[in-house]
């Protein structure tokens, strides 16, 4: 199986629930990568604030934010390789990166009406 793993920028919380406003890309991303894991498809994701040491170590991650700083983050890699960076990866590009079925992604928007609440009121 292919390793791919999430680098992103220090923030009090993963899923952008917390603070004021309601960060929808990482509802959307936390969302995702809870189905895949429940579908036996694990990605590794790191925070800068709570896992910094995670950032040392990986020498292709530490050299990329020497070269252009923590502003570009997220940074996404694939079998120690950067894919995407500036941005987290969208539903089809894990899917084709991952070499994954795209029904694991669409069954899951579909149950929840594709949408942040749980109960399906926004």
């Amino acid at each position: 199986m292919k390793k791919m793993q999430i680098f992103e920028s220090a923030m009090c919380c993963s899923t952008g629930i917390c603070g004021a406003s309601i960060d929808s890309e990482l509802l959307r991303i936390s969302t995702v990568l809870s189905t895949l894991k429940k579908n036996g498809v694990e990605i590794n994701r790191f925070n800068l604030s709570s896992s910094p040491q995670e950032f040392v170590d990986n020498k292709i991650v530490n050299e990329f934010i020497n070269n252009t700083g923590v502003d570009n983050l997220p940074i996404t890699l694939l079998n120690d390789e950067i894919v995407i960076s500036g941005r987290y990866p969208s539903n089809e590009e894990l899917v084709k990166l991952l070499e994954i079925k795209s029904d694991l992604l669409e069954q899951e928007q579909k149950k929840s009406g594709n949408c942040c609440c749980s109960n399906g009121n926004c």
